[in-house]
């Protein structure tokens, strides 16, 4: 009940924001996509730079949107983020298990960075367009009903 609460705390919260529901979607998504992206360490950065150079998108939505990538969360964006593209690849790749992490070494994650960036690129897009319209249609809805209210 306590998710719940904060999560319509956080809704309510932008569309009190004066921004559109496209505005505010499009943070949204632009923060899903960066959380997503294998880019550990860098994600504020590229947070600030989404935020200076998408003009029209809502800034804090945009921060909000990264937090698809919470602890409880990343394990499962990586595996499948990996997963979609040492499919598209088709190399030698192989797959993630415990026995893969218990011969980790930098040498490894190099050669197995090219699947895991190709296919978080193409899960950060998916899930950013998915992100853009359940977003929208919130906003949307709240909004209209603030007007009639």
């Amino acid at each position: 009940m306590k998710l719940k609460w904060k999560f319509k705390k956080i809704i309510v919260s932008l569309v009190r924001l004066n921004n559109s529901p496209p505005e505010i979607a499009l943070g949204v998504a632009i923060g899903v996509f960066i959380g997503i992206l294998p880019v550990y360490g860098l994600h504020t950065v590229l947070v600030i730079l989404a935020a200076i150079l998408v003009r029209p998108a809502n800034k804090i939505a945009i921060l909000l949107g990264t937090n698809i990538s919470l602890p409880p969360t990343v394990p499962i964006i990586t595996w499948s983020g990996y997963e979609i593209g040492r499919f598209i690849l088709r190399g030698n790749f192989e797959p993630l298990s415990w026995g893969f992490f218990k011969t980790l070494t930098w040498q490894k994650i190099y050669s197995h960075y090219q699947p895991l960036f190709l296919g978080s690129v193409i899960l950060g897009a998916l899930c950013a367009s998915v992100a853009y319209l359940v977003t929208f249609f919130i906003v949307k809805g709240v909004k209209s009903r603030k007007q009639h209210a």
